[in-house]
């Protein structure tokens, strides 16, 4: 059985380009609700030579991570395509992706995980 960061990691990998998904979003997929800090902290140890698209994951309202990758991720998600309102934000009505409208190669079907 994978590991929390491992299951985090997997589904960040479906997310197609031009999409994002919120903290929030992956725990509940994983079917942890609760644990979206802990997907932070998964994503926070991904390192700068890693060629997981971390970038598409952000907070709840649409806002991107804090500091110095900051201009990294929003750089990278607006070549991807998604657009910023005028405060900055990502317009999650639009840009989060739903696996059930806008499919990917990989199946889905297990998710969510279990521990």
């Amino acid at each position: 059985m994978k590991g929390f960061f491992e299951q985090v990691y997997d589904l960040v990998e479906k997310i197609p380009a031009g999409y994002v998904l919120t903290y929030g979003d992956i725990a509940k997929m994983l079917g942890r609700p609760h644990a979206s800090r802990f997907v932070g902290f998964a994503m926070s140890a991904v390192c700068e030579t890693d060629n997981r698209p971390w970038h598409r994951v952000t907070f709840s309202d649409g806002r991107l991570w804090d500091g110095q990758w900051a201009k990294v991720q929003h750089n990278l998600l607006k070549n991807e395509g998604v657009g910023f309102t005028k405060d900055g934000k990502i317009d999650l009505k639009k840009y989060r992706w739903n696996p059930d409208v806008v499919p990917v190669m990989a199946d889905l079907k297990d998710f969510p995980l279990k521990f």
